[in-house]
């Protein structure tokens, strides 16, 4: 039995180039940013990366929050890996939050909390999200419910996902803080982890959006995603390699 943590964690301290832990980092940027309308190519991002500079064409335009972003979630990627052994807390969900959102134009608005619960009411999908006053209410109860959880379980870590983008904390970046959860748990419960591929999205927000009816969208495209990473791993560590499901 492979462990992934370990791996992930070894790989991120010695700086290791071309293995898991550097496809993981760009392919989950890459994916989890262009689902949230980035601009930015898989390649560029791998660019920023590897080189932590901006290359680019001079004839090409891109957004700098799409530049910033990308940044920001190799960071916040790193902060999970090493606070992978803590349980889940309002703490760590609006340190990735703060993270993600550091030195973007959301960042300077007076109404935006950068790493706290958002101050004005939200939509997601046209559908209301829970009220800013009852946001600390619903996290915590939405936290310890599954902290409280005997066994861990991958469809546990999907609804999870769920009940937070339901509660839609933060006034934006909800969704890259949830895909960014859901990893952190599967890791830190011995599950194989996935990447939501951007290209899937239509399949994630249907999944999402009728949960309470028919779970399997969702969970469909979780697992395909996962069937993936399954892939990664076996490429880099061999035919052999066993993971927990």
């Amino acid at each position: 039995m492979i462990d992934l943590k370990k791996i992930l964690t070894e790989e991120k301290q010695a700086k290791r180039k071309g293995g898991l832990y550097h496809k993981t980092q760009v392919s989950l940027a890459y994916n989890s940013n262009r689902i949230e309308g980035s601009r930015l190519s898989e390649e560029q991002t791998r660019y920023i990366f590897e080189t932590r500079t901006i290359g680019f064409k001079e004839d090409e335009a891109l957004p700098v929050d799409d530049i910033i972003e990308t940044s920001n979630h190799f960071v916040a990627f790193d902060f999970m890996i090493d606070s992978i052994d803590e349980p889940l807390s309002n703490e760590i969900i609006k340190t990735f939050h703060r993270i993600l959102k550091s030195g973007t134009a959301d960042a300077a608005k007076p109404w935006f909390r950068v790493g706290d619960w958002k101050k004005l009411p939200n939509e997601v999908g046209g559908m209301g999200t829970t009220l800013p006053q009852e946001v600390d209410t619903e996290m915590n109860k939405l936290n310890t419910r599954y902290n409280e959880l005997p066994v861990i379980e991958f469809e546990t870590i999907v609804e999870y996902h769920y009940r937070l983008e339901q509660i839609h904390p933060f006034q934006d970046g909800n969704g890259r803080v949830g895909r960014l959860i859901m990893f952190r748990e599967c890791l830190r419960n011995s599950i194989v982890p996935f990447i939501i591929d951007e290209r899937h999205k239509q399949f994630y927000y249907r999944g999402l959006r009728e949960f309470d009816s028919v779970r399997a969208y969702l969970l469909d495209t979780c697992l395909s995603a996962q069937d993936i990473y399954k892939e990664w791993i076996k490429y880099f560590y061999g035919e052999n390699s066993k993971t927990e499901q």
